[in-house]
């Protein structure tokens, strides 16, 4: 008779061994993201009267407290906690979430776990090693973290490095009870996701109406926990119980979901569809599967549209007479003049390198399909390869647009100026998002087995246009980025040569992807 976690110790080798280029590459980009701000910040802000003003600043301007947060010191160290705090823990959640789903609810989704819990391995050794696996991911974060930035002091380094890690750990065991309550590791990770984006909308709306994060929205959100460890700024220490307590609390709730319910099912089953099926075809499945998804991302993109275009007309007086901070922001922007186009332009461009995760997102459900056995048999019915994934590909990119376009709409709501030229700059972005959509299905044609790798492609991308221009890194490396070559609008000229390039690279990888996936074998 075994235990509850007899086979823990293998089932957490094959996770860490399943999740060997994940988890170093969302590490490594957390972990980059950080440790590349002191060098910035200290161009920015060198002198006691830069840093001052900065902090007087960030007292009168809610939005950009709302943004990123107060800042409790001017301390270097201070200034890169309050600049990435709240986005490294972001990503260290999603990090997290995506581990621990993955090793369970996907698992059982698969019908994998019950080939694996035919054998001598506890009910609960699954979970057990899905949190390990994300504890151990979160363990490095936190150490790279603090050795990073013990220059700037041990005890903030090592706060700051326990806090994120106590983030993506609480986001975890939220992880792991959500994955008790669904059937689909898709409306898992949406619902998880939902429980961040909640969390982080709360600690906004906490540090817009208080400039020192005591407001009670803020302790609400363990990402207000986070900011209020105070990393570098007399730190406070008594914070880290919070996390291991919700750590606790939420893994014991997790454990008693887990031992009452049988393998494959859950709490909340899915709702039983009509008695006649309304889907007809191949596309309209695509859409029934893919379509919270684009709600979701339409919503996020229209609201940091609103976001961003209220902070505009405030950009002017956040970079003051920074030259460095003006300079970067025009490196962004491309704008040699015209901070406020300038501005606009690395916003708009931000918001496309992010849209990248969801054509990719998108595109590899083709690959989820196949590996669950979900394809199998919709192919089996008078329904082509081709039109099965065209119906994918068309929410993929036509998706893209879609956000793209949103985001153009909340920049107008939010600036209320030039809407013709930001719907322009934004819809601008698109043969770049394309592309990697068009790569990704390369990989996913080619070699399926390859085709998450275009996660590490994004990611990648991502890095070299966030963090890229901070470092004045070289053009070189700036140029691997298709962004780098789009028109930088509103402001700049119109340029129709890259655009109509990169159009036609992506049409031609979708082409070549879609003729892979046309002659090769189906997973079985």
């Amino acid at each position: 008779m075994t235990t509850g976690l007899a086979g823990t110790a293998p089932l957490l080798r094959f996770a860490l061994r399943r999740d060997r280029v994940l988890i170093p590459v969302w590490v490594a980009v957390n972990t980059l993201l950080v440790l590349s701000m002191p060098n910035t910040l200290k161009g920015l802000y060198a002198t006691p009267a830069d840093r001052a003003d900065l902090l007087g600043q960030l007292a009168t301007n809610a939005s950009l407290r709302a943004l990123i947060g107060p800042v409790f010191d001017d301390s270097l160290g201070a200034l890169t906690a309050w600049r990435v705090g709240v986005y490294a823990g972001a990503l260290a959640a999603v990090t997290s979430l995506l581990i621990v789903v993955r090793h369970t609810r996907d698992e059982e989704e698969s019908g994998r776990q019950e080939l694996i819990a035919s054998g001598m391995v506890g009910r609960r050794a699954s979970l057990t090693a899905a949190l390990l696996a994300a504890g151990v991911a979160n363990a490095v974060l936190a150490l790279l973290v603090t050795a990073g930035l013990a220059r700037l002091g041990a005890a903030g380094a090592l706060a700051f490095g326990l806090g994120l890690a106590g983030v993506g750990m609480l986001f975890a065991t939220t992880a792991a009870i959500v994955a008790q309550l669904t059937e689909s590791a898709r409306l898992a990770r949406g619902l998880t996701a939902a429980v961040l984006g909640a969390a982080f909308v709360l600690r906004a709306a906490g540090d817009s109406a208080t400039d020192d994060g005591s407001s009670v929205l803020t302790w609400l959100s363990p990402l207000g926990w986070l900011e209020n460890l105070r990393a570098f700024a007399d730190e406070r220490w008594w914070v880290l119980p919070l996390f291991a307590a919700a750590v606790a609390a939420q893994g014991a709730v997790a454990y008693g979901l887990a031992g009452r319910r049988d393998v494959g099912m859950s709490f909340l089953p899915t709702r039983p569809g009509p008695a006649a099926g309304a889907l007809r075809t191949a596309s309209a499945l695509a859409w029934r599967l893919q379509r919270g998804g684009v709600l979701g991302w339409s919503v996020g993109f229209f609201l940091a549209g609103v976001v961003y275009g209220g902070l505009t007309d405030g950009a002017a007086d956040l970079v003051g007479d920074n030259a460095k901070a003006r300079e970067i922001v025009e490196r962004m922007g491309g704008q040699s003049s015209g901070l406020t186009d300038a501005f606009l332009a690395a916003m708009i461009g931000m918001l496309g390198l992010i849209a990248t995760l969801y054509v990719v997102a998108s595109v590899l459900r083709l690959h989820g399909e196949e590996t669950s056995g979900r394809a199998e048999p919709v192919l089996a019915n008078a329904v082509g390869r081709l039109r099965w994934a065209a119906g994918h590909l068309a929410i993929a990119f036509g998706g893209a647009a879609l956000i793209m376009l949103l985001a153009g709409l909340g920049f107008a709501a939010g600036y209320g100026k030039q809407v013709l030229p930001i719907l322009g700059a934004c819809l601008v972005q698109l043969p770049a998002i394309w592309l990697v959509g068009g790569l990704t299905v390369l990989l996913y044609g080619t070699a399926p087995r390859l085709a998450p790798a275009a996660w590490g492609v994004a990611g990648a991308i991502l890095l070299v246009g966030w963090i890229g221009p901070a470092l004045n890194a070289p053009q070189a490396i700036l140029d691997a980025s298709p962004f780098a070559h789009l028109p930088k609008l509103p402001g700049g000229e119109m340029a129709w040569p890259p655009v109509l390039v990169l159009l036609g690279a992506a049409a031609v990888l979708v082409a070549g992807g879609l003729a892979a996936l046309r002659r090769r074998d189906m997973t079985t």
